[in-house]
């Protein structure tokens, strides 16, 4: 077989790409990959993006950290076209099985980045465009048992597959509606695919993001430490890229240091992180609880996320209320409906289930104020709107989940939002926001978030809606099942028009 430093240097093949000095720096990186001979000047440089010793062996996993326009998407794609055209089925494959040379980015249109140009060496160097099979939607099959192709960036869709090269693209971004750690998920389905095909590679590249998934956990625990099967290089776009503009790097880096530093010195962003860890959020899980059923001791609070009906927001409604034993906020029901959809009807819907809950006030955000309240008016409803922003919402839901004051529903697209959201902090005032990262969705995180947090207010006129009842001292139903420490905290407020007529005189705590 020809090596990949080889085919690189081949006119026939590969050099009308990567001719010239300024690709010095990645054929360094390579020959470590593969464990080909280096000189001492390569080693050095190596040394320099690696903070290692080379690797004795070809390694089975590369993870290149590198800034933009740094020539990653190049090199992954000529790792994939020489291994896809230099590969021998026999001995490697069972019967009827064909080889993948996979290709996962955060969505098709970014994963066909590299598509195209694997698909330039398969068309413009003769004896590789003879190899060609058959052109797919996706990509093409080779003669030789092998299949190029762009794979949806869901984990399910790689299982089950003999993996020869699988290419992450853009790691640090990868985001899903449907997991809250896609890219990890995503390894996890394609490494027992690699086992049973000798030589085979998983190669990750990206420009860092912030400090958490996938492409940070191989950072820290690989990067500059010597480790025959797993290679961690991060280098400034300028080291692996030379003819790039150093003059305007530097004007990009000083009009926004923390986003333009990662993107050019490929440094981790640290105006960025998490707002929850889903280990936090799994100890407020209710396992197997979906939804719970309206009883008398509830004092609910509803809250609601509106949408048009059109575009990507989803309308969503959720409930919640403060339980007077445990003082948790409780998540007793959410209602999702994805676009499209109409306004009217989803209201009606809505309506309905609050009127099960014996609600007829609900708290929703300022989106589209007017109709909000129109079409709920139609329906007995009363709309207030949130004196807290989303971010307000996100930063007071933060210390119930940490201390244990809330139960959640057994909820998978709820805890996926919930683990999405992310703090950022802006860079001209320090002001910090809370939302989902760019491309997802987080009406469900936000209509569960409000009427949590509305649901723990400790008395009822600082938010509108009174949260748990109880009766009052000399009231028939006092003492039934109430502790001494519950009648002293006992504080008298207005009835809520929410319940049901009460008896002579109702508490609420």
């Amino acid at each position: 077989m020809l090596s990949l430093i080889d085919a690189i240097n081949d006119q026939r093949l590969f050099l009308p790409w990567f001719e010239g000095a300024s690709w010095d720096g990645w054929k360094a990186i390579l020959k470590a990959a593969y464990a080909l001979p280096m000189t001492e000047s390569e080693i050095a440089f190596f040394r320099s993006v690696a903070d290692r010793n080379p690797p004795q062996r070809q390694v089975r996993e590369c993870w290149f950290v590198c800034g933009r326009r740094a020539g990653k998407d190049s090199i992954a794609s000529l790792m994939t076209a020489h291994a896809a055209a230099f590969f021998d089925p026999h001995g490697r494959l069972r019967k009827g099985e064909r080889a993948l040379c996979a290709i996962i980015a955060v969505d098709r249109p970014q994963s066909r980045i590299c598509l195209n140009l694997i698909r330039s060496f398969f068309t413009d160097i003769p004896p590789l465009a003879a190899m060609v099979k058959r052109e797919t939607v996706d990509g093409f099959e080779l003669i030789n048992d092998c299949d190029v192709s762009i794979i949806t960036n869901d984990f399910r869709s790689i299982r089950g597959r003999s993996i020869l090269r699988c290419t992450l693209d853009e790691v640090a971004f990868y985001a899903s509606d449907n997991s809250s750690a896609p890219d990890f998920e995503t390894y996890y389905a394609a490494t027992p695919g690699m086992v049973t095909i000798p030589g085979s590679m998983l190669i990750g590249i990206s420009s860092p993001y912030r400090q958490a998934g996938l492409l940070f956990d191989k950072f820290t625990k690989h990067y500059g430490k010597d480790d025959d099967d797993v290679l961690v290089v991060r280098a400034p776009s300028i080291a692996l890229n030379p003819t790039l503009d150093q003059t305007f790097i530097d004007k990009e880096i000083a009009s926004d240091p923390a986003a333009k530093r990662a993107e050019w010195l490929a440094e981790w962003r640290s105006d960025i992180a998490a707002l929850l860890d889903p280990a936090l959020i799994d100890t407020c899980i209710i396992k197997g609880r979906n939804e719970l059923p309206y009883n008398p001791t509830m004092r609910p609070v509803a809250f609601l996320d509106s949408a048009s009906g059109v575009g990507k927001d989803a309308m969503v409604l959720a409930i919640a209320y403060q339980d007077i034993l445990t003082e948790r906020a409780v998540l007793a029901c959410i209602r999702e409906v994805r676009p499209p959809f109409s306004p009217e009807q989803i209201c009606a819907e809505f309506a309905e289930t609050m009127r099960s809950y014996r609600v007829h006030r609900i708290i929703s955000d300022r989106y589209s104020l007017n109709w909000v309240a129109e079409r709920f008016r139609a329906h007995g409803v009363t709309v207030e709107y949130s004196h807290k922003t989303r971010s307000e919402l996100y930063r007071a839901l933060l210390p119930l989940i940490s201390s244990d004051r809330i139960e959640l529903l057994d909820n998978p697209r709820l805890r996926t939002q919930l683990a999405s959201l992310e703090r950022r902090v802006s860079r001209g005032t320090g002001h910090e926001t809370i939302d989902a990262p760019s491309g997802l969705s987080e009406d469900t995180a936000n209509a569960a978030a409000g009427a949590l947090v509305y649901a723990s207010q400790p008395r009822s006129y600082d938010t509108g809606i009174a949260v748990t009842a109880v009766p009052a001292p000399g009231s028939p139903l006092w003492g039934r099942g109430i502790s001494d420490e519950l009648r002293r905290r006992v504080m008298f407020i207005e009835d809520d028009p929410n319940l049901p007529p009460p008896p002579p005189k109702y508490a609420t705590v």
